[in-house]
C-alpha cells in the first residue's frame, strides 16, 4: 500500500481475500502454507527474509482479484512483483504468478522469470499445478487456464470455466493474517475496523469498459447461510465493526438479500456495511428495505456520468432517472448513496461534463470517487483506443489520473477537472448544511458546524480551481 500515495494516506487497507481463498484451499489438500502479506511492506526486498527463513519449493504471487484497484496493473505493483520473482528465483523457488495483469500480460510475466502464470479463477489450477509438481510430471498441457514456456515457446492452455459452487471452498485463511496491523490502520485514519468478505464472483452486465479478466462475466454466489456463518465467525474472533462486501454486485440473485436480511436479524448479528451496487437495482424498494434491516449504511453505485449519451455510449444500460430515483430511496431508507464517477470517456464533450458536475451537486451524495477513463485489456473500450496506448499503458499509481488516449481536452485538464469537481462539491454540501441548521435547528451538531463552516474554505477554493479549469478547456486539435 506504501506504494500508492492516495491509498497509504486514507488509511483503509482490507487483507488480499483472493490469496487467503487460495491459501485454504492449499492447505485443505494437505499443503504446508507460509504467508507473507505485502499491505504494509516498505519494498520487494522484505520478502528475501522469508525466503531463506522458510525455503520453499514454490514462491506464489497471489494477487487478490477482488479488490477493485488491482484491474488497473499500476506500474509500481508490476515492478514490484517482478523484483519479488527475480529474488524467488535465486532461491531456487518455482515461481507461479496469479493477478489480473499476469493474465493480461503474461508473456510479459514468464519472459521477467515466473514459471506458469495462472490466467482467471486460480484456486482449481493452482491445486492442479502443484499437485503436477509434486509428482515430478512435466507435461502441464492438459491443466487448464495456465500459460508457461516450452522450449522457449509460449504455450497458453484452454479456458477454465469459473467455479459455481462457492460453498464448496472453505472459508479463507484468516488466521494468517496480522490482524492487528489493520485494526490499528483503520482506528487511526475511521475510528471503526472494517473488514472485507466476498458473497459472489463475477458481473453479468456488459459495461464496455469494465474488464473481468479474474472471475468473467458468470454470476455466481454462495448461499446466505454460508455467509452468515463466516461473518459470525469473523465477529467471535476479530471483533469487527463493519464490512465491506467487495463484490461487483451484492445480492442480485433474487430473494437473496432478504433472506441474508432474515438471518442477520435471527442470529443477532450486530454490524454495518457497504456495498456496490447499479443504479437499476436500486429503484426496488423492497431490495433497499432489506439491506437497511440488514445493517447497510452506504451504497457505491456506478453513477458514471450525468449524461445520458455517455452512458449509452459506456453500453451501461442505466439512466440518469434511475440514478435520480435510487438516490431518493436510499435516503428515505437511512442508507447514504455515494457515487463513483467517470470523465473523459470517448466523445465526452463540454456539455456532458457540465451535466455531470450538476447531477453531483444536485444529488449531494455522501461520497464520491471520481476517476478519468482507463482502458483495461479484455474491453470494448480498450480495443477502441489501444492504438493511441503509445507512451503510456498503465498508471503508475491510482492518484496519477492521467488520460491516455485522445479525447476532447488533454490530460491537465482532467486532473484539474479532478480538484475542481471535489472542491465544487465540498462547497454545495456546506450550503446544504448551512441550510439544514436554519431550517432544522435539531440538526445543530459539531460535524455540521464543521461542515457548514467549511464554506469559508471551499467557496473561495472552488472558484480558483474553476478558474484554473477554464484556463485548460481549448480542446484537443
Amino acid at each position: 500500500m506504501r506504494f500508492d500515495p492516495k491509498q497509504w494516506a486514507t488509511g483503509q487497507p482490507y487483507p488480499p481475500i483472493g490469496t487467503l481463498y487460495a491459501a485454504s484451499l492449499m492447505r485443505k489438500h494437505g499443503h504446508e502454507v507460509s504467508f507473507l502479506d505485502t499491505m504494509f511492506a516498505y519494498g520487494p526486498e522484505e520478502v528475501i527474509i522469508p525466503l531463506q527463513k522458510n525455503q520453499p519449493k514454490y514462491f506464489i504471487l497471489y494477487d487478490d482479484g477482488f479488490n477493485y484497484l488491482t484491474k488497473m496493473c499500476l506500474t509500481n505493483m508490476r515492478e514490484a512483483a517482478f523484483e519479488m520473482m527475480k529474488f524467488a528465483r535465486q532461491t531456487g523457488c518455482k515461481v507461479i504468478v496469479s493477478s489480473s495483469d499476469a493474465t493480461d500480460h503474461f508473456e510479459q510475466y514468464l519472459q521477467e522469470g515466473a514459471d506458469f502464470v495462472i490466467l482467471g479463477e486460480a484456486e482449481q489450477t493452482l491445486l492442479e499445478v502443484i499437485t503436477a509438481l509434486d509428482n515430478n510430471k512435466t507435461d502441464f498441457f492438459s491443466i487448464q487456464g495456465l500459460a508457461f514456456k516450452e522450449k522457449e515457446a509460449v504455450v497458453k492452455t484452454v479456458h477454465r470455466n469459473v467455479m459455481k459452487e462457492l460453498d464448496e471452498l472453505p472459508f479463507p485463511a484468516w488466521d494468517l493474517v496480522n490482524m492487528e496491523a489493520y485494526r490499528r490502520t483503520w482506528l487511526k485514519h475511521k475510528g471503526y475496523f472494517s473488514l472485507n468478505i466476498a458473497t459472489t464472483r463475477g458481473c453479468p452486465f456488459k459495461c464496455n469498459w469494465c474488464a473481468k479478466p479474474i472471475y468473467g462475466s458468470r454470476y455466481n454466489s454462495r448461499s446466505p447461510q454460508n455467509v452468515v456463518t463466516e461473518l459470525k465467525m469473523l465477529k467471535d474472533n476479530f471483533s469487527f465493526d463493519h464490512i465491506w462486501f467487495c463484490d461487483d454486485i451484492f445480492g442480485l440473485k433474487p430473494g437473496w438479500v432478504h433472506e441474508f436480511a432474515d438471518l442477520v436479524e435471527k442470529e443477532k448479528l450486530s454490524f454495518k456495511f457497504k456495498i456496490q451496487a447499479r443504479a437499476d437495482l436500486l429503484v426496488q424498494e423492497n431490495y433497499i428495505k432489506d439491506l437497511a434491516r440488514a445493517g447497510c449504511e452506504n451504497i457505491w453505485m456506478g453513477a458514471e456520468s450525468g449524461s445520458q449519451k455517455i452512458l449509452d455510449a459506456m453500453d451501461k444500460g442505466t439512466t440518469i432517472e434511475q440514478i435520480n430515483e435510487a438516490t431518493r430511496l436510499l435516503r428515505k431508507n437511512n442508507i447514504h448513496p455515494s457515487f463513483f464517477i467517470q470523465f473523459g470517456y470517448p466523445g465526452e464533450t463540454k456539455e456532458d461534463i457540465i451535466r455531470t458536475i450538476g447531477m453531483i451537486n444536485h444529488l449531494l451524495p455522501y461520497e464520491i470517487g471520481i476517476s478519468i477513463s482507463y482502458p483495461l485489456p479484455g474491453t470494448v473500450f480498450y480495443e477502441k483506443v489501444k492504438s493511441e496506448l503509445i507512451e503510456k499503458t498503465n498508471w503508475t499509481d491510482s492518484d496519477e489520473l492521467a488520460l491516455m488516449f485522445r479525447n476532447t481536452y488533454g490530460s491537465t485538464f482532467y486532473k484539474q477537472l479532478h480538484r475542481y469537481v471535489h472542491k465544487s462539491y465540498r462547497k454545495h454540501l456546506a450550503m446544504q448544511a448551512i441550510r439544514s441548521l436554519f431550517v432544522k435547528p435539531s440538526s445543530l451538531r459539531f460535524s455540521n458546524i464543521k461542515k457548514a463552516i467549511s464554506l469559508l474554505y471551499y467557496s473561495p477554493s472552488a472558484w480558483i480551481a474553476r478558474q484554473k479549469l477554464q484556463r485548460l478547456e481549448s480542446p484537443v486539435s
